[in-house]
C-alpha cells in the first residue's frame, strides 16, 4: 500500500480509502465491522463517512447509522489511533437534517458534535463540506447548470462563514484538517483565497466523483490540484458499479445497488452501455478484472490523494483493495485513452 499526505498537512493516508455509505442499508453492523477489520489488515488506514449515510436509499430513518457503526467498531477495537477518519456535514435540501436549511455556523457546530458522539471519538481528522449551499453541477446537474442564477455575494459570505466556524473547530481540537466535496474550481479557489487572506484553515482535499465514465477533474480542477496542493478524493470510481460490467445488457443482479436505486443516481441510462462494454473488453483482452482495472486507472492520476472504494461483500472488497497491486501497461492506458476520446462524457 502506498501512502500520501493530505494537501499541505502532515496527515498520511493510504491511496485506497474505505468508503462506508452502504453500511446501515445494504450492510449490517457486523458486516461493516468485518470490512474495517479486513481493510486495516491490508494497509488501508483511511475511512470516509458522512452524517448523511447510509445511502441506497438515503432516508430520514437511517441517516447517522453509518457513523454509529464506525463508532462501535472504534470502541470495540481500540484502533482509533490507527485510522484517519473523515466525515462530512450535509449541505442543504434534506428536510430531515436540520430542516434542510443551508450550511450555517450553528448547523456545523451541531453536526460536528453529533458526528463526534456517534463516532465515539474526540476529533475528526478530515471534516468535509458534503456539498455547497449554492447550485452546482455534480449529481448529474451538469445538464441544467446555470451560474447566472447564483448570488455572488451570498456564495462568498457562505464560504467565509463556513471557514470561520471550521476555524473554531480546529482551534478547539475537534478537527485536524478540512476538505470540500462536490465543489467547483471557483469554489475551491475561493476557500483557498479567503483562508490565506484571513489566516483560516486551508482546504486539504476535494472529494468529487471521478471514474472512467466521468473525468471532469482532468481539466481545470487538475490544474488547481497541481498548483495548490489540493488532492482529489475520488468517489464512485466504479460509476456506482457500472464499470464492473454487471449491468451490461440490462442485467440487474439481485441485491445490487441498481435493484434498490433504479437509475444509479442518473448513471444507468443507455449512453453508458457502449463505453462500459468497451472498457470491459479492454480489461478482458489484457487479462484484467474490469473492476480492478477501473480502480487501478484512478490510481494513476497525478492529482489523486486517495480513491474511495466501497463494497457490499468481502469478495468485492478484496478485489477493489487488490487493485493497488496492479500496474497498467502503456498499451492498456492507450486503449483506455481511445475509448475516452470516443465517449468523453457518457453519464
Amino acid at each position: 500500500m502506498k501512502y500520501k499526505k493530505l494537501g499541505r498537512t502532515d496527515i498520511s493516508v493510504s491511496e485506497i480509502c474505505l468508503g462506508t455509505m452502504t453500511w446501515g442499508s445494504q450492510n449490517s453492523e457486523a458486516e461493516a465491522h468485518r470490512q474495517m477489520d479486513y481493510a486495516l489488515s491490508q494497509g488501508v488506514n483511511f475511512f470516509d463517512t458522512a452524517e448523511l449515510y447510509p445511502t441506497t436509499p438515503v432516508s430520514a430513518e437511517t441517516w447517522g447509522d453509518t457513523e454509529a457503526f464506525i463508532g462501535t467498531w472504534l470502541q470495540k477495537s481500540g484502533k482509533r489511533g490507527d485510522v484517519v477518519l473523515a466525515t462530512k456535514v450535509a449541505g442543504p435540501g434534506r428536510p430531515y437534517i436540520r430542516g434542510g436549511r443551508p450550511i450555517d455556523p450553528a448547523g456545523i457546530r451541531e453536526a460536528l458534535d453529533n458526528s463526534l458522539m456517534r463516532l465515539k471519538t474526540d476529533h475528526i481528522d478530515l471534516y468535509q463540506v458534503h456539498w455547497p449551499n449554492r447550485p452546482h453541477f455534480h449529481f448529474r446537474h451538469a445538464w441544467q447548470y446555470n451560474t447566472a442564477r447564483i448570488d455572488r455575494e451570498q456564495a462568498t459570505a457562505d464560504i467565509l462563514a463556513i471557514l470561520d466556524t471550521l476555524d473554531e473547530a480546529v482551534k478547539a481540537g475537534k478537527v485536524r484538517a478540512i476538505g470540500l466535496s462536490n465543489e467547483t474550481t471557483w469554489g475551491t479557489q475561493k476557500y483557498l483565497s479567503l483562508s490565506e487572506r484571513k489566516g483560516l484553515p486551508r482546504v486539504a482535499t476535494v472529494q468529487n466523483e471521478y471514474n472512467l465514465l466521468y473525468r471532469h477533474y482532468d481539466l481545470d480542477m487538475a490544474e488547481l490540484s497541481h498548483f495548490e496542493d489540493v488532492g482529489l478524493l475520488a468517489y464512485s470510481p466504479l460509476a456506482a458499479g457500472l464499470l464492473s460490467g454487471k449491468y451490461l445488457g440490462g442485467t440487474i443482479p439481485p441485491g445490487s445497488r441498481a435493484s434498490i436505486n433504479a437509475d444509479l443516481g442518473g448513471r444507468l441510462q443507455p449512453l453508458q452501455e457502449k463505453p462500459v462494454a468497451a472498457y470491459v473488453e479492454i480489461a478482458r483482452r489484457h487479462g484484467l478484472d474490469p473492476t480492478a482495472m477501473a480502480i487501478a486507472f484512478c490510481l494513476t492520476r497525478p492529482f489523486m490523494a486517495s480513491v474511495i472504494i466501497g463494497a457490499t461483500t468481502m469478495e468485492q472488497l478484496a478485489t477493489v483493495i487488490g487493485a493497488k497491486d496492479i500496474t497498467l501497461s502503456e498499451e492498456v492506458l492507450r486503449d483506455i485513452a481511445g475509448v475516452h476520446r470516443q465517449y468523453p462524457m457518457p453519464i
